[in-house]
């Protein structure tokens, strides 16, 4: 299972996902969430929901000196925070820059595809779904 992007369309900025994201993780406010959603250049440009595409083959993993980010089922990758020394290499290496940063903590803030900001989100542009490598494989 992933979390996915249904339409970006209609995405209002609201930022509940961002919300529900922080309050599922325990924190309050916006600070450490894995979701962000950022203007494209106004609100007649539209919105960009920004959150890891679960890479099959994340670029974050295979830079990772300390060997912190274990590749999840499914795709993208878990932070082990003790094994995390906070260097940001993770963090130059997404492709999608949906890589986030703790500030107090020094470690990246990478989502889990737990799919909580999606049973939030009031427009539905957001769910958690299988990968089509996964329904195919679980067919046969």
């Amino acid at each position: 299972m992933r979390l996915s992007v249904i339409d970006a369309e209609r995405c209002t900025g609201c930022q509940i996902c961002m919300f529900a994201c922080t309050r599922r993780l325990g924190y309050a406010g916006m600070g450490k969430t894995a979701i962000h959603i950022k203007s494209v250049g106004g609100m007649e440009r539209g919105l960009s929901v920004v959150v890891c595409r679960a890479c099959q083959d994340p670029p974050c993993a295979k830079v990772c000196p300390e060997d912190a980010l274990v590749l999840r089922k499914g795709g993208g990758v878990l932070l082990n925070p003790s094994k995390c020394t906070g260097c940001g290499l993770c963090r130059e290496a997404c492709i999608v820059s949906a890589i986030f940063w703790d500030k107090e903590a020094e470690k990246p803030i990478i989502c889990m595809h737990c799919g909580y900001c999606a049973k939030y989100c009031p427009h539905g542009v957001l769910a958690l779904e299988e990968r089509r490598e996964e329904v195919s494989n679980a067919a046969k």
